[in-house]
């Protein structure tokens, strides 16, 4: 325990000075992507990092209560328009299987892994999926690292270059101008839901539980706001060790073998991603940014995180990452079953 804890106070110091460092050089979200950098680069060098926990799970949390309060009557309103965006998704998902799978198989995976590292779900439900299909543990988790580290960083650059944004939205107000009763009320939010979430078997209970019960909150006029910003910040911060924090123990062999698959899937992903975008708000599916952050591959928070941060419809984007979740998780099972039955 005492090697677990020095483990820790390291971790959380290295994160640390990559925040501060992201800050010096203004990077955009320095408290995502400094300590992800720092922990990823640390990892990669051998370094032993843990992170707190329990910690990323409630950070993820904070972020659900975040986008859940996001989901007001005005946001409700603009569903009927999302019907056609939102019916694209199940395309998109077919889509990017049936480039996938070959392709990791091409790069020599069994069937069972290439088809759960090629379907762009949550990271520890395709890893548990898989797992319990009789694939490559390991393989996933990196794959899936991979794809969340490389699309979380690349994802803030093409936002500002390209759709015009500053990632300087208010994710927030201060802690200190909000209402004590709303505070304790989001923090229940956060609490009840995520347990409440576990307790149904609700696929990402952290962030859908908070979600839903804040949502619920926001529509019934109970709360007016997000979370306070230090609370988001935080959570950013414990985000961004969660994923760097995946690279301890990587090897050499795994790195040229495993991690190289995940960062060639990534390009094609980007490609999909881009020709999705274009597609959907050429035929006026919604506005470029909300499609953009809509149809990149990453997990749910992070995408939750830059879509608050551009100002984008955070509501908007997270129904539709919803959606890809609901139909890789559903149909993942089932279609791993028929692809491990398939004749090579």
């Amino acid at each position: 325990m005492p090697g677990n804890v020095q483990t820790i106070f390291v971790t959380f110091l290295l994160a640390s000075a990559g925040a501060a460092l992201a800050l010096l050089c203004h990077i955009p979200l320095p408290f995502l992507f400094g300590p992800m950098t720092a922990c990823l680069v640390a990892a990669l060098c051998g370094l032993r990092l843990r992170a707190m926990p329990g910690v990323p799970v409630l950070a993820r949390t904070i972020l659900g209560v975040a986008v859940g309060a996001s989901i007001t009557p005005q946001v409700l309103a603009q569903i009927p328009q999302m019907t056609i965006s939102l019916a694209v998704m199940p395309v998109y998902v077919a889509v990017i299987g049936a480039i996938g799978i070959p392709l990791f198989l091409r790069l020599g995976f069994d069937r069972v892994t290439a088809y759960y590292a090629a379907m762009p779900g949550g990271l520890q439900d395709m890893v548990l999926f898989g797992q319990e299909a009789g694939g490559d543990v390991r393989a996933l988790s990196l794959i899936h690292a991979t794809r969340v580290a490389v699309i979380v960083t690349i994802v803030p650059f093409v936002a500002t270059s390209l759709y015009d944004v500053t990632l300087s939205g208010s994710i927030g107000a201060p802690m200190i101008d909000l209402p004590p009763v709303e505070l304790l009320l989001m923090a229940g939010a956060a609490l009840l839901g995520w347990k409440g979430g576990v307790w149904l078997g609700l696929f990402g209970a952290s962030l859908l539980g908070p979600m839903i019960l804040a949502a619920a909150l926001s529509l019934g006029g109970v709360i007016h706001s997000r979370p306070p910003s230090e609370a988001i910040v935080a959570a950013q911060f414990f985000i961004g060790i969660g994923i760097g924090a995946q690279y301890v123990g990587v090897t050499l062999s795994e790195l040229r073998r495993i991690v190289s698959a995940g960062l060639v899937f990534v390009i094609v992903l980007a490609v999909l991603a881009a020709i999705f975008t274009e597609l959907a708000t050429l035929a006026g599916l919604g506005r470029p940014i909300d499609m953009f952050l809509s149809f990149a591959p990453g997990g749910q928070a992070e995408m939750a995180l830059l879509a608050m941060a551009a100002g984008a419809d955070a509501g908007f984007v997270v129904l539709h990452h919803l959606t890809r979740m609901v139909i890789v998780i559903l149909g993942a099972p089932v279609m791993a079953r028929l692809t491990k039955a398939m004749p090579r």
